[in-house]
């Protein structure tokens, strides 16, 4: 009995190593990520440029059109252009930051090291929602320029902003997913792209989906982005606020739990 009490013991310090091991690797994968932000912040502006552009053409163009007002279609649209923002960055460039440094065989030189067969994944990740703060951080900026508010509180602010980063964090396992499966950086570019219309404009990001064909408010009502701008969009100006929240919760604890363990698979298989 005493044997076997001292190899479970053995085996939970081996397991406890094991996981901390993981997580020193990728913190310090997400340092050089990082680093190369630093050298090459150019690379920011993809996840700039598109949400910006987006927020500016659509409330100029559409807003009086689609609400009466610029100001009044401003506050409705500003928390679909945060989700929406997140999105973008996600889906656009982790999956071919990825393809690039395998193709290069970065990624041939961490498998010769002792270190988790995941951290270079999850450091990628990581290192890129720093995409998502400086995104959303510029949104705000614009967004006070142009007239948008907070009508609710700071904190309540703050879970939007963390709802949207969580979101796009765990729909960046896609991009994640195809970088590493397909070989050619301008078909994961071609995919990544085809994913982000159903994705973020199959909602109610810039208009109520009353008057829309039944087969789109369909799509719309299973389609996670849904949810997560409803949750921005209560946390910031008011509205419902649990059951969004919640189901993008559940949402992006799915995606994490299908998508990282595929990932890893296909990463073992590629390098």
């Amino acid at each position: 009995m005493t044997t076997g009490i001292r190899d479970q013991t053995e085996r939970s310090a081996v397991n406890t190593t094991m996981r901390w091991g993981l997580v020193r690797h990728s913190l310090a994968l997400t340092g050089r990520e990082l680093t190369k932000v630093r050298r090459n912040p150019g690379i920011f502006l993809d996840a700039l440029f598109m949400p910006v552009t987006f927020l500016l053409l659509f409330v100029y163009l559409f807003g009086g059109a689609v609400s009466g007002s610029t100001g009044e279609y401003l506050r409705y649209l500003f928390p679909g252009i945060m989700v929406m923002s997140t999105v973008l960055a996600g889906l656009l460039a982790t999956g071919m930051s990825i393809n690039r440094d395998i193709k290069k065989g970065v990624f041939d030189r961490f498998r010769s090291m002792p270190i988790g067969r995941s951290a270079p994944l999850i450091g990628s990740v990581v290192a890129d929602s720093a995409r998502y703060v400086v995104t959303l951080v510029t949104l705000f900026a614009v967004g006070y320029l142009m007239g948008f508010r907070v009508e609710t509180d700071l904190l309540s602010a703050l879970a939007a902003c963390g709802v949207a980063v969580t979101l796009g964090f765990s729909l960046s396992w896609i991009s994640v997913f195809v970088g590493v499966l397909i070989k050619e950086e301008a078909i994961v570019q071609t995919i990544a792209f085809l994913g982000i219309f159903p994705l973020a404009f199959g909602t109610s990001m810039v208009a109520p989906t009353e008057t829309m064909p039944g087969w789109l408010r369909a799509w719309i009502d299973i389609n996670p982005v849904t949810h997560g701008v409803e949750a921005v969009r209560g946390l910031l100006v008011g509205g419902p606020v649990a059951g969004p929240v919640t189901a993008t919760l559940l949402w992006s604890a799915g995606f994490l739990v299908v998508l990282v363990p595929l990932s890893v698979w296909a990463y073992q298989r590629r390098v």
